[in-house]
């Protein structure tokens, strides 16, 4: 039996990847231990995982703090100086005290204090990523959020995208000054930048996300691992309303909208706008508002529409005619294995790499935040709905995803990292 932290910040979509692969851990008789913010601990302790407290204690999301973090210029430089680097040191205590006595050590992409724990003890580590634009490929070039006419540049080839990731270490620097003391502080020399290859243990590296979204590519470190998603998306409330049997067995299957659980904070007219194309379209619907975001919704909500705050995306993704959704990785892993077509709203980080890939793929059509409303939401569905070339493409990519076993090819990498470390 090993102990082993799984340490992660963020969303329950930088969550329930960890809470899956730690059940999978458990199940084969491991002691796994997720180290992440206090809100999340009912959920964690419900799928009897033991839970560590790792600081910041963040406040609970409201419109105006997510609207600046899910800002497609400025929301990875809000969550980085805001949420992250502030908290380094207290962070680095917290999950310093998790770590001690451990057998491994797995980290997510911005647990910063992860990567100098293991430098500092010596010890080897596992880094993990949960979408592809975190490994930062020249060959595969991301989308950028921040970026204008941002898919036409990520097809301008490998010297140029190079050259950009070049520029952006250099542009990031002055956020890590905080880092880079501590680092020194820890009589640690400086290594890469962190929020780059810094990242990424030597060791190895398990990229959680499907081959099918993203193929393995030259220039990734060859440490890397691709696992295929880890699912999880069970709540502590462990039941689904049975109103949505009810809905669901009354009639055709409906478009279902989701804004995942960070975008969903800044939803503004979203669903509102979303009621309004359906009903253009004749279309039932299912609508997942989110908990405590104050997004209102007409009352009463018209015949073949639906509101919950949350529901389980494996039971009713695979249900739906077409799904509408932000972008985030958890979201998008969840509707590439139910099989059904999807329109693509990004915001910010990985969403608009994640989006531009589902649509080289041909299982869905994307639309930017700003464009969104009845009108062009309606149109875009219509399309999705009627062109089988979507529906057939995404059955197939449903496939692919249901063959793969993510948490089982995870567990495996970490077991046989922990029973023999020195194999890099």
């Amino acid at each position: 039996m090993a102990r082993i932290i799984l340490a992660t910040f963020g969303s329950l979509g930088d969550l329930h990847p960890y809470i899956a692969i730690a059940l999978g851990l458990k199940a084969r008789g491991h002691q796994p231990v997720v180290a992440t913010i206090a809100m999340y601990r009912e959920r964690i302790e419900t799928q009897g995982i033991e839970f560590h407290p790792v600081r910041p204690d963040l406040p609970l999301p409201d419109q105006a703090l997510m609207r600046r973090v899910m800002d497609a210029r400025r929301g990875g430089e809000v969550v980085f100086k805001e949420f992250v680097l502030p908290y380094l040191r207290v962070g680095y205590e917290d999950l310093s005290a998790a770590v001690r006595g451990a057998d491994l050590l797995i980290s997510h992409v911005i647990t910063l204090a992860a990567p100098l724990i293991g430098r500092k003890l010596g010890k080897p580590w596992v880094s993990t990523v949960l979408s592809p634009l975190s490994m930062f490929s020249a060959s595969d070039p991301p989308v950028w959020p921040a970026m204008p006419a941002r898919e036409r540049f990520a097809r301008m080839g490998r010297f140029l995208n190079r050259g950009f990731m070049r520029f952006a270490d250099w542009v990031t620097r002055s956020w890590f000054k905080d880092y880079r003391q501590l680092e020194h502080e820890l009589g640690l020399p400086a290594g890469p930048s962190p929020m780059f290859e810094g990242q990424h243990s030597p060791y190895r590296i398990l990229a959680l996300f499907s081959a099918a979204l993203a193929p393995p590519q030259d220039d990734w470190p060859s440490q890397t691992r691709v696992t295929g998603f880890p699912f999880f998306d069970r709540d502590e409330r462990g039941s689904t309303p049975t109103e949505l049997e009810g809905l669901l067995a009354d009639g055709p299957p409906p478009v279902v909208f989701t804004l995942g659980s960070s975008a969903v904070h800044d939803a503004r007219d979203f669903f509102t706008e979303s009621i309004a194309a359906v009903r253009m379209l004749g279309c039932r619907a299912v609508l997942i508002t989110g908990r405590e975001t104050g997004n209102e919704l007409p009352k009463p909500l018209p015949p073949g529409i639906a509101a919950f705050d949350y529901l389980p995306f494996s039971e009713i993704f695979p249900r739906a005619a077409a799904i509408v959704h932000q972008g985030g990785i958890g979201t998008t892993g969840q509707a590439m294995r139910s099989g059904r077509p999807m329109l693509v709203m990004p915001y910010s980080h990985d969403q608009p790499d994640n989006a531009a890939r589902l649509k080289r793929l041909g299982v869905a059509r994307t639309i930017s935040r700003e464009r969104y409303n009845a009108r062009s939401a309606s149109a875009e569905l219509d399309r999705l709905l009627h062109d089988p070339a979507y529906a057939m493409k995404a059955a197939g990519i449903g496939e692919r995803v249901r063959a793969e076993d993510g948490v089982r090819a995870a567990c495996d990498e970490i077991e046989a990292f922990v029973h023999a470390p020195v194999e890099k």
